[in-house]
Parts: structure tokens; C-alpha cells; sequence
């Protein structure tokens, strides 16, 4: 009888673990049939570009075909590498919903644009006419985005070594705080766009007028997180320090410093930040070339395709701008990881 009862409750056993394997089976299908939706609807994009009639006398290229093409290849391959990688799979997985909802919002925009007319040029251009607008004027735009990074990189030092002067100044010295801290209060509730008028009277070339509005709004917020961080350091670290016989400057650059680092680099991205949306608009206190000053002139002269491609170059830059900044803060702060 206890032979019986054994064999009933291994067979139990046996059947419960088949079930969750069937389970489990079912689970990372269905999670590899969500991975590959970006795929189903990068193909369905493809057939609906190359095969829906177009809206009365509208023209498409095939360059539209390969920047798709070129998206859904680069993914396939991500998503095939997925089955013998499981950071690649956890990753493709992650990311599979924005890519699908992507591709699907470039359908709809082809449908209302190239296709049914919905949405009519001029301030409606496809992306297809977007993408030969850029190739076509691109030697001016490579030229416009040098001048844009320029430009950025050029305020943004500014701003970032005069706000780590001033905000770690005023959180080390209580005299200093006190000239420093009422500025921010005056300056800090101003956009530094609302300086141009002045500037553009004053400064020595509009390249340098231009600069300065970008490194005031980056001053800023640099100067209030260094302030605030050396100020939140814990007293109990400076105390370790003196007894270890470290002296005033040795304390300032070997422990209030470096235990407002956190606070310092959120201050350089919300710096950079306020320096990207800052330099549109700098860019057109009439600079002669710059991706804010282009998008000004195409739009002045309704050339929307142009100006659109320009619009896209600058998010990307921006994108790349900001991720480099990260890169540098996880290198920096790394002992936070450790």
C-alpha cells in the first residue's frame, strides 16, 4: 500500500513539474513573440511604403526604403543574437515595445502624409522627402552642426567652471555664500534668454554675445548643486579628516569635493541641458551658421523638408551630447556601483 501511495505522489510530483515546464515554455514564447513585434511591423511598414498607392502627384525615393530597411536589419540581428545571449535578450525584450510603437508612428505619419494627403505639405513633408533634403543640403549642415557643438561646448565650459567656482566657494565659506547666493536668487529666477537684447548691444561679436547666453543659463544650476552638495557633506567626515591632521585646503579637495560629486555632475546634466535648449534660440541673435540659425532660414523661406531634417539633426546631437556626459559621470562616480 505505501509502495502504491509512493508511486502516486512521485507521478504528482512529476506531473506539477511538467506543468510549470509547459508553463514556462508558453511564458518565453510569447516573451520572444513580443521581442520580434518590432520586426512583423518593420516589414508591414515596408509593404505599405512600396505598395500603397501615393496621394495624387505625391513622389517617394527609395532612400526611405533603406533607412527602414537599415532599422530592421540592425534589429533582426540584435534579436538573433538574443537566442545565445541573455543580456542581449533582456535587452531586445526591454526595448521591444518602443521600437513596435516606433515603426507603427512612422506607418501612420507615411499613411496621413505620402499616402491619403491628411496631413498636406508644405508643413507636412513625408520622411522620405525629409531624408533627401538632408543628403542634398548636407555639406551646410555638417558646417551648421560645427558651429552649433562650437558654440555649446564653448558656453557650456564657461558656465561650468565659473558655477564650480561659485557654488563650491559659497557652500565651503559662509563669506563667500553671502555675495554668491543672493546673485543666483536675482539671476536664477531669469531665463538668460532674456538678457539677448543686452548682450547684443554689448558683447564684442555675436559669436561671443551668443556664448554668454548659454553659460549664464549654465551657471546657474551648476552653482546651486555645488553649493548645496558641499553643504550636505556630513561633519562627521571633516572631523575624520583633521584628526588625520588634514589641513583646510586638503579637506576642501579631498573630501568636500569629492562627497559632492553626485550633486555636481546632476548640476553639469541640468547644465547641459539648459545649454542645448539655450543655444536654439542664442543661435538666432543672427549668427551667420548654426543648426537654430538654419532652422530659422528654411522656415523663413517655407523649405519645411529642410527644416524638419535640421530639427532631427539637432535632437540627435543632443542625445549624443547628454549621453556622453553620462558616460563621463558613471566613469566618475563609479565607487557608487562598488
Amino acid at each position: 500500500m505505501s509502495k502504491e501511495a509512493n508511486h502516486i505522489n512521485l507521478s504528482s510530483k512529476e506531473l506539477n513539474e511538467l506543468e510549470r515546464a509547459d508553463e514556462s515554455s508558453a511564458l518565453r514564447l510569447i516573451r520572444r513573440l513580443i521581442a520580434a513585434l518590432p520586426i512583423f511591423v518593420a516589414i508591414i511598414h515596408l509593404l505599405e511604403y512600396n505598395y500603397y498607392p501615393n496621394y495624387r502627384l505625391n513622389t517617394c525615393t527609395n532612400i526611405y526604403n533603406y533607412f527602414i530597411g537599415f532599422l530592421l536589419i540592425a534589429y533582426t540581428v540584435f534579436y538573433f543574437i538574443s537566442f545565445i545571449s541573455r543580456e542581449i535578450y533582456d535587452v531586445v525584450y526591454h526595448k521591444a515595445a518602443f521600437y513596435t510603437v516606433l515603426f507603427f508612428l512612422l506607418l501612420a505619419y507615411d499613411m496621413a502624409t505620402l499616402k491619403t494627403g491628411r496631413l498636406a505639405l508644405p508643413y507636412f513633408p513625408w520622411v522620405d522627402s525629409i531624408l533627401n533634403a538632408m543628403i542634398d543640403d548636407r555639406v551646410k549642415l555638417l558646417d551648421c552642426v560645427r558651429n552649433s557643438m562650437l558654440l555649446l561646448f564653448n558656453g557650456y565650459f564657461k558656465g561650468v567652471v565659473t558655477g564650480l567656482i561659485c557654488g563650491i566657494g559659497a557652500g565651503w565659506s559662509k563669506k563667500i555664500c553671502y555675495w554668491i547666493y543672493p546673485v543666483t536668487k536675482v539671476l536664477g529666477a531669469v531665463p538668460s534668454t532674456t538678457y539677448m537684447p543686452i548682450v547684443v548691444m554689448v558683447a564684442a561679436s555675436l559669436f561671443q554675445g551668443a556664448s554668454f547666453i548659454i553659460a549664464l543659463g549654465v551657471w546657474f544650476p551648476v552653482t546651486m548643486t555645488a553649493m548645496t552638495g558641499v553643504q550636505s557633506v556630513r561633519k562627521q567626515y571633516y572631523e575624520a579628516a583633521r584628526t588625520l591632521g588634514t589641513g583646510k585646503p586638503g579637506i576642501l579637495f579631498r573630501v568636500a569635493i569629492p562627497a559632492a560629486m553626485p550633486n555636481i555632475f546632476a548640476g553639469l546634466t541640468q547644465g547641459m541641458s539648459v545649454a542645448c535648449l539655450t543655444l536654439v534660440v542664442a543661435e538666432m541673435m543672427g549668427v551667420e551658421s548654426g543648426l537654430g540659425w538654419y532652422v530659422n532660414w528654411q522656415k523663413s523661406w517655407a523649405a519645411f523638408s529642410k527644416m524638419y531634417g535640421a530639427i532631427i539633426i539637432i535632437c540627435i546631437a543632443f542625445i549624443l551630447t547628454n549621453g556622453l556626459l553620462n558616460l563621463i559621470k558613471k566613469r566618475v562616480l563609479r565607487w557608487q556601483r562598488d
